[in-house]
């Protein structure tokens, strides 16, 4: 028997020095094509991210809020008056100043122009007392998106610790502080609003005097308490029902094993797995926020004089709305782009990285 033969029966192959070249030649159109569908491996945030910059409506109202943030942060360094500055020329109060339509110089302005005095113009013109128009209107912006942004904060906090140990308790508990957010549910915020307001008014009025609260005035410190109070448990409710669907999963049930604490199964398995809906519902909040501002500040139970917001402008306006109709038209607009930009992006934030709604 051959010597090939006993290597077959051995399973053993016979070495052979052969090399087929056909392996080493170039990658076809369609192969290529196929390497370029692969990717690198990404995370959550990547992805989304990715899936938010393919919208470009939500991209676009991000870029435009950005733009808007730059604007009333740096524009008022650029112009020479001040929000609640009466507006003087050569140390006198000129009564001519009230009232302007944008571009628009009083008589002694002109005068001051025509012996080579340098004037900023009013590009939006002036309120009734001669202050600057584009100023108080870049502050009140100002104003409003801080305390969107502060309230959302509020409701963040408070809704997420909430939800977390009623959806993580589960059982008598969660059955007990359920039924709290279901009697808060039931309480009428804005009356509540009003009323800590008178309360507060007389109770702290006085003793804010000189503070920066005070330049916020009581009503919007009780519209913080509300937000405290009221306005998280929308936010409560969602975070408890994603942490009641996360909890069951093996990975908990691992970390539970080796002797994970409750909080750090919170902080490192569950609220990472349900981030998307805080982030979506957090986003959502912030328009709410400003919306309400911007009402209460127009029925008088907003930001304390003379520190204006869009909803005060707004309410300062309505008296002469037939004789200066551009007054009311700016702050208007300035609330309806907030609050477009803010709903279209967190729109898109819920689009991106929501996973159920990922196509």
């Amino acid at each position: 028997m051959s010597e090939q033969d006993n290597n077959g029966r051995n399973g053993k192959r016979p070495f052979s020095f052969h090399t087929d070249l056909s392996v080493f030649m170039p990658a076809t159109e369609e192969e290529k094509a196929q390497q370029d569908i692969m990717r690198p491996s990404s995370t959550f945030w990547r992805d989304g991210f990715r899936n938010f910059r393919k919208n470009k409506l939500a991209f676009g109202s991000l870029i435009l809020l950005i733009i808007i943030i730059f604007t009333i942060l740096i524009v008022p360094m650029l112009i020479p008056y001040g929000y609640d500055e009466i507006i003087r020329i050569d140390g006198k109060r000129d009564k001519t100043l009230s009232n302007l339509k944008p571009m628009q110089w009083s008589e002694r302005e002109l005068e001051a122009k025509a012996n080579g005095k340098e004037i900023f113009p009013h590009i939006l013109g002036t309120d009734s007392l001669g202050r600057d128009y584009l100023v108080r209107t870049l502050y009140g912006t100002r104003i409003s998106l801080f305390i969107g942004f502060f309230a959302s904060i509020i409701v963040l906090i408070i809704g997420l610790l909430y939800g977390s140990i009623s959806g993580f308790a589960g059982g008598k508990i969660d059955l007990l502080m359920m039924r709290i957010v279901d009697i808060i549910y039931s309480l009428p915020d804005m009356l509540l609003i009003i009323l800590l307001s008178v309360v507060l008014r007389e109770a702290i009025g006085d003793k804010i005097q000189g503070t920066f609260l005070s330049k916020l005035g009581t009503g919007m410190l009780s519209m913080f308490i509300v937000f405290g109070l009221l306005y998280w448990v929308g936010m409560a409710r969602l975070v408890r029902g994603q942490i009641l669907a996360i909890k069951e999963n093996d990975y908990v049930l691992a970390a539970r094993s080796v002797g994970a604490s409750n909080a750090r199964i919170i902080r490192k398995h569950i609220l990472p797995n349900c981030i998307s809906v805080i982030i979506i519902s957090t986003a959502l909040q912030i328009p709410s926020a400003i919306f309400t501002e911007s009402f209460l500040s127009f029925l008088g139970l907003g930001v304390a004089m003379p520190m204006p917001s869009l909803g005060s402008l707004a309410s300062d306006a309505r008296g002469a709305i037939q004789s200066y109709p551009h007054k009311l038209l700016y702050p208007a607009l300035m609330i309806c782009l907030l609050v477009l930009t803010l709903n279209i992006i967190g729109d898109g934030l819920r689009d991106a990285f929501d996973p159920k709604l990922r196509k």
